[in-house]
């Protein structure tokens, strides 16, 4: 294990690399290439859109790797700030970050300087040095905020003139900022989408109008992996899983793509990502997890090592997956077995129904929280959420702004809604409904819209697909 000093780097180890911050802190990163400058809001890793291609968030856990990056990622720069925006970092414990390898091994520490006002501090970056990889500590921070970190790193940024913490909206539409003060570039498109269906005005994506429940397709387990994987669950207390032929058919497909290029990601370097994979086999899901691992060379230690993994472990014993895949290939260029398990819980009326309604409550145990009252469900706002979250998994975008130049009110108008005043929050790679609006209340600007005294009415919409996997849209009205 190296200690590190500011400036101080040292070579990281090849797979995918875990980095903490614990304490009362939010972690985040911004993906940047040889310019220094993110690309757009796919570049952000953050408590609401808390996955990219190569990089997701998990509470406090920042898992990197680099082989899975988007194309041209050179450097992902980690940056902590306060879970209590506005608090100076000088009066929290001084943030420690903790790097780990494969099987949870501490690679480097690093203890920057105490922070005095600053409220935001970049702590390391790992970055592209010839054919490896680096880490190097920073502990460089921010008197001014997000908002002055935002603008070196490329985002314009537009704060109000009565310097409040969420950033402007128009007849209160959610900011599509993952940070408290910026705002992103209007539109951010996921750079690399796989062949999207064609755009029109109300996109046919299967999430919109989920199908009746149809037959499971069987699928052989010559390996034994169902018995070792509900072995594993019956002892958590977790229900088994069925095998599902398309979930199997994804994984095979992505095994084989990542084998083929000899790294592990998401997203392959076709711009397929493993969603995408899944939605393609005709299986739409209202949640999903996936395994990417190398190394093991039998489905008996493809499950130990899951098992011996905190992360990896709660996706194998999660309660709400139903349905499971695995694949496993060997070859490439290193001669590596490159594994893909897909967990699932297929997409239903009543899942959909349910996901919406569990959305809905959880907002309004919010506003009770504040003495607010409940938010009504109204069927229009609820038809023009669900449009735009399958229409970003359709057109591969993800802002408020449609590619058409649309925004919340004017989709909100089309479909039928005389309300005044129309707000909307959008987030993407939450898997469930606790955590996306866990996230949102994380975000001064998206609670500002769950919170705002003046809104009556809700509809919320929840797509499966795309380069994030989920895609969710709060509409509000008034």
């Amino acid at each position: 294990m190296s200690e590190l000093v500011p400036g101080g780097n040292l070579p990281l180890p090849g797979g995918a690399v875990s980095v903490q911050v614990p304490g009362p802190f939010d972690v985040s990163a911004l993906i940047t290439d040889d310019s220094g400058k993110v690309r757009g809001d796919a570049d952000f890793v953050f408590y609401n859109q808390p996955s990219a291609p190569g990089a997701r968030l998990h509470g406090h856990t920042l898992t990197v790797d680099p082989s899975g990056l988007r194309t041209g990622a050179t450097k992902v720069t980690v940056v902590v700030s306060p879970a209590d925006p506005g608090t100076p970092l000088g009066r929290l414990p001084a943030p420690t970050l903790l790097v780990t390898g494969q099987g949870g091994r501490l690679i480097a520490r690093f203890a920057p300087p105490r922070p005095g006002q600053e409220t935001v501090l970049l702590l390391a970056e790992i970055y592209r040095r010839g054919s490896g990889w680096k880490l190097r500590a920073l502990g460089q921070g921010y008197a001014d905020g997000l908002a002055g970190l935002a603008r070196d790193f490329g985002v314009d940024v537009t704060e109000d003139s009565a310097a409040t913490a969420a950033p402007h909206a128009r007849s209160g539409a959610a900011p599509a900022s993952p940070f408290p003060a910026p705002q992103r570039p209007a539109t951010a498109p996921h750079q690399r989408a796989a062949a999207p269906p064609t755009p029109s005005t109300t996109p046919q994506h299967p999430s919109t109008a989920p199908r009746r429940p149809t037959a499971v397709p069987s699928t052989p387990d010559p390996d034994g992996f169902l018995g070792l994987v509900n072995s594993a669950r019956a002892r958590a207390g977790s229900p088994p899983v069925s095998l599902d032929a398309r979930l199997t058919s994804a994984a095979r497909a992505h095994a084989c793509a990542m084998a083929a290029e000899g790294q592990l990601g998401v997203e392959g370097r076709d711009g397929v990502s493993v969603y995408q994979r899944v939605t393609a086999t005709g299986f739409t899901y209202v949640t999903v997890g996936e395994h990417l691992v190398s190394g093991p060379r039998t489905p008996a230690e493809f499950v130990d090592y899951c098992l011996g993994s905190r992360e990896p472990s709660r996706t194998l014993h999660d309660p709400a997956f139903t349905h499971a895949g695995l694949a496993y290939v060997t070859g490439g260029r290193s001669g590596d077995t490159y594994w893909t398990a897909l967990w699932a819980r297929p997409l239903t009326p009543q899942a959909l129904a349910r996901t919406a309604a569990d959305v809905v409550d959880l907002t309004n145990r919010e506003r009770a929280g504040a003495g607010l009252p409940p938010l009504a469900v109204d069927p229009v706002l609820t038809a023009a959420a669900q449009a735009h979250s399958a229409d970003m998994i359709a057109r591969a975008f993800y802002s408020h702004t449609s590619p058409d130049g649309s925004q919340p009110w004017d989709r909100a108008a089309a479909a039928g809604s005389t309300r005044r005043s129309i707000g909307e929050n959008i987030a993407c790679g939450q898997r469930s409904p606790a955590e996306v609006v866990e996230g949102w209340m994380n975000s001064p600007g998206h609670r500002a819209n769950i919170l705002k005294p003046t809104f009556t009415h809700i509809g919320v919409g929840f797509a499966g697909g795309g380069a994030a996997g989920t895609y969710w849209t709060q509409l509000f009205g008034a």
